[in-house]
Formats: structure tokens, sequence, C-alpha cells
């Protein structure tokens, strides 16, 4: 069936004005910030601590979530038991918190006054204040991302090769490493970059639950908001590499993700 040539003029507007709603402002940072500048507030210490302290707390949040999170995915991509609707409504559920409400939660929750904040410090682990705070922080609000993304990336296994491999002598646990991880690798990598970018770019949960102090607390986007009404270009500067690394980490993740998928392919 002919397409009308008009179908195909809109849509061409639809991605023209998408393109550029979504890629101005982030081109306004560059053309807003020369290299001089911008090495210049990269050599502050506030920057440096603050791209630090972003880069080690997301690394270690995202390492969590992918070590949990993954089998977790399986699990509810491979099992029907009552309620898993619910389940499922609960993990997604920082998805769509406010982040105040996020921080407000963990607050609530693991604070010194919170549910669990008694058996913490029993325990001596103090996490407000604290760069264990941030990771706490940085892993509630990104989450959800690996873990819904990993849960379509399993569904979208063929039930036959988890069956052969069962049938073959392969155990459940062989059988998830050997067989559904790699078959399902693309789009768990996928989970991952959507993860760590949201991990990357959090604010409000962080603000609320782990404060803003340089060197223990204060990531990457809270150094941009303490330097926003007093250093614009230092702010400017450090949004530029964090939208960098942010890019960098998109595009590694799909390259890897379409080896990973030719791969499968040539298998």
């Amino acid at each position: 069936m002919k397409r009308p040539p008009w179908f195909g003029v809109l849509l061409g507007i639809a991605l023209a004005i998408a393109l550029s709603f979504l890629v101005l402002p982030v081109v306004a940072i560059f053309l807003n910030t020369g290299p001089g500048q911008l090495m210049a507030s990269l050599g502050e210490p506030t920057a440096t601590d603050a791209l630090r302290l972003s880069l080690e707390t997301s690394m270690i949040a995202v390492a969590m979530i992918v070590l949990v999170g993954t089998p977790a995915a399986f699990l509810l991509a491979t099992r029907t038991f009552p309620g898993k609707a619910v389940v499922e409504t609960l993990l997604e559920l920082p998805l769509v918190l406010p982040p105040a409400v996020a921080g407000i939660g963990l607050l609530a929750a693991l604070g010194p006054e919170g549910i669990l904040g008694g058996v913490l410090r029993d325990a001596h682990v103090a996490l407000v204040v604290q760069t264990a705070g941030v990771v706490v922080a940085l892993t509630f609000v990104a989450a959800p991302f690996h873990l819904r993304q990993a849960q379509s990336a399993f569904g979208a296994v063929e039930t036959s090769l988890l069956d052969a491999s069962r049938t073959l002598g392969v155990g459940e646990a062989g059988t998830f490493l050997k067989v559904a991880v790699p078959v399902a690798l693309p789009g768990l990598m996928a989970g991952l970059a959507l993860a760590w970018g949201r991990a990357l770019g959090e604010f409000g949960a962080t603000l609320i639950f782990a404060g803003s102090y340089q060197g223990i607390t204060q990531t990457a986007p809270l150094a941009i908001y303490g330097q926003f009404s007093s250093n614009l270009p230092g702010a400017l500067a450090l949004a530029a590499v964090l939208v960098a690394v942010s890019a960098a980490l998109l595009l590694s993740v799909k390259i890897l993700s379409g080896s990973a998928a030719l791969g499968n392919a040539a298998r």
C-alpha cells in the first residue's frame, strides 16, 4: 500500500521539531562555554571534587543496581505469582516520584529518626550527610530504569532457548548466566545506560537526604546549582562536562549493545 507523500513530510517535520527542542539547550551550554573558560573553571576544587564524587558514587550505585536488579528482573520476566502486578508497580514507583518526595521518603525510612534509623545507628551506619547516603539516593532513583529495561529484555528471550538449556542438563543458574544474560545483553546494557545517566543527573533526593557538602555529598548537579547564582561560567563549564560524560556513556553503550546484538545474530 502506497503511503501518502504528505505523511512522510509530517513525520520529518515532527522529528525536526523534537530534535530542535531537545538539542538546542544542550548546544547552548557549549556555545556559552569557551575552551579557556572551561579549563579554568574545571581547575577549581569545587568542580573537580564534584565530578569525582559523581563518577564514584554513580559507579557504585550502578554496580549495586546491576548485581541485584538483573536477577530480580529475570524472576519477574520468567515467573507468574499472585500480586506480581503490585510488586512491579512498587518497583517502578520511584520513576514517577518527585525528587523531593524521594528524598523525604529516604529520610523517613533511613534517617536518624526514620523507621530503620535505630537499627542503622546500632550497626554504626551513618547515611545522612555522608557519601554513603549519596549512593543510597542514586540507587533509589536509578534502579527502576534498569529493572524495567532488564525485565523487557529477559521477556523477549525465547522460552525455547531456556527450555533447551535445561533439557541439556544446565541448571537454572547456569541457564541464566550462559543463555538468558548473553541473549538479553543489548537490553541489559541499555538499562545500565539509562540507570547510570539518571544517577549522574540526580539532584533533589540527594540534596534532601544527603545534603550538599563539598567533597562529601556535593555531586556535579548540586555543584552546578550552588554556582549558578555566584559563578555562572563555572556552572556552565561543569554542566558541559556532565553533558559530555553522559553523551559518551550513552554512545559507548549503544556501540557495545550493537556489537552484542550482532554477536547474538551470528550465533
